[in-house]
């Protein structure tokens, strides 16, 4: 399947990229990353390793780097950090927190 037919049928390639939704406001607070979707007023909070995918997704790094460096920082197993950044993209796009770049 081609990357093209992938993201059409919502599923991940290594290469995706997300931004943050322009109407979210993000703040790190200790470990954590606390999120203001500013239009809905709903706040969200993201625990160290969420923060810091958060952080590596606006630096602009595509998912496939996010989990390289998720895996390296907190000594994981690649595969399952990959499944649970799915799993995490998965709820910020739910929630329009973030967009696909």
């Amino acid at each position: 399947m081609s990357e093209a037919n992938a993201k059409d049928e919502g599923m991940r390639t290594p290469n995706d990229a997300f931004a943050p939704n322009p109407d979210v406001v993000a703040q790190r607070v200790q470990g954590e990353v606390v999120l203001v979707h500013l239009r809905t007023n709903e706040i969200y909070t993201l625990n160290e390793t969420g923060a810091r995918a958060w952080e590596l997704l606006v630096d602009g790094q595509a998912r496939s780097a996010i989990r390289a460096d998720l895996a390296k920082e907190f000594t994981a197993d690649e595969d399952q950090v990959g499944l649970e950044l799915d799993q995490l993209l998965d709820e910020l796009l739910a929630k329009q927190l973030i967009e696909r770049a």
